[in-house]
């Protein structure tokens, strides 16, 4: 049994995971192995990472955790429980600075009212995508395609490679018709299959892709295109 992370075989490495595939796609418990650094003699890293959630569980969330509690876990010491609680402490101030003046995607509506205005005077159909956070905040925004949608422009491994890189878990599809009429054409459905599809594959979900015409717009969630 490994205790110390250095000991893991380098596929199982919650650090080098992270290198090769961002910290949005490591477990809880992979997270915090990396704050605790190492187990103890009888506990591996893991088993105390799986220990500490066992315990969130138990006080009802990790905003009711206190060092008394977290000391309570066998393998625990005061060190790591003031690292964890100071971690905790950190992303939760920074998660108020960050979520305030931020969007928030509640409904199809939001997108509407939000971008209904954004591709106006456009003649070319534009591809955007929002990258959003677990509640559905935008982490950012980007146009990756110009042009007609179809399979041969719009690459999911160009979407996904921008989501990776904005911690995104869940991913928004917004493109225009110039035309006017939001209604999706054959085209504009094999590409969203092709992108829910890609998305499965890497644990991001696609939220929606709407089609914003001149005075409404198209949902293929709210159409039950996206099941």
């Amino acid at each position: 049994m490994s205790f110390l992370l250095k000991d893991m075989p380098t596929s199982e490495k919650p650090r080098e995971r992270a290198k090769m595939y961002g910290f949005a796609f490591l477990s809880e418990v992979e997270l915090l192995a990396i704050l605790l650094r190492c187990g103890t003699k009888n506990l591996s890293v893991k088993d105390l990472s799986l220990k500490i959630l066992e315990k969130e569980e138990e006080v009802g969330g990790f905003d009711n955790l206190r060092l008394s509690s977290l000391l309570e876990i066998y393998g625990m010491g005061e060190a790591k429980a003031i690292t964890i609680l100071a971690a905790l402490e950190f992303a939760k101030r920074r998660n108020k600075e960050t979520v305030e003046g931020r969007r928030k995607i509640k409904e199809t509506k939001d997108v509407w009212h939000f971008y209904q205005n954004y591709f106006e005077g456009s003649t070319q159909e534009k591809f955007l995508v929002l990258f959003l956070d677990t509640k559905n905040y935008i982490l950012s925004e980007k146009v990756l395609f110009i042009g007609t949608v179809n399979q041969s422009m719009i690459h999911p491994r160009d979407i996904f490679r921008e989501a990776i890189l904005n911690n995104a878990v869940k991913i928004l599809c917004i493109h225009n018709h110039p035309s006017g009429n939001p209604v999706p054409s054959k085209s504009d459905k094999l590409v969203t299959k092709r992108i829910k599809e890609s998305g499965e594959l890497l644990g991001i979900l696609l939220l929606d892709h709407v089609v914003i015409g001149e005075n409404s717009y198209y949902s293929f969630v709210e159409e039950n295109e996206i099941v």
